[in-house]
């Protein structure tokens, strides 16, 4: 297989008391997110519920396992994802204060 654009892998993460027991808490809180968004779906939904159930808790099985034996491997989401969502906040404050009502 040929692959023009490859992403070199991310370095190891670097190592600081409690940052297992933190990564653990992080890779069970967003799968239990979606859970719970699935739990609150309309009720029509079908096997869509289920499904996010069942994926999600894979996914949780598989990040835990992984923020536990390979933790130097494990990157938080809420970071990666807060960052973004920190950006996003600021900027609309920004304009929010800016622009008049």
């Amino acid at each position: 297989m040929w692959l023009v654009l490859t992403r070199a892998p991310l370095p190891d993460a670097p190592h600081w008391p409690g940052r297992r027991l933190l990564a653990l808490v992080d890779a069970v809180a967003w799968p239990a997110v979606w859970m719970a968004l699935a739990a609150n779906l309309p009720h029509p939904a079908g096997i869509v519920g289920p499904m996010i159930t069942a994926l999600a808790a894979l996914s949780a099985i598989g990040r835990a396992h992984r923020a536990i034996w390979f933790n130097h491997r494990y990157h938080f989401t809420t970071w990666r994802s807060g960052r973004w969502a920190l950006i996003l906040l600021s900027i609309g404050l920004v304009l929010k204060v800016a622009l008049p009502a």
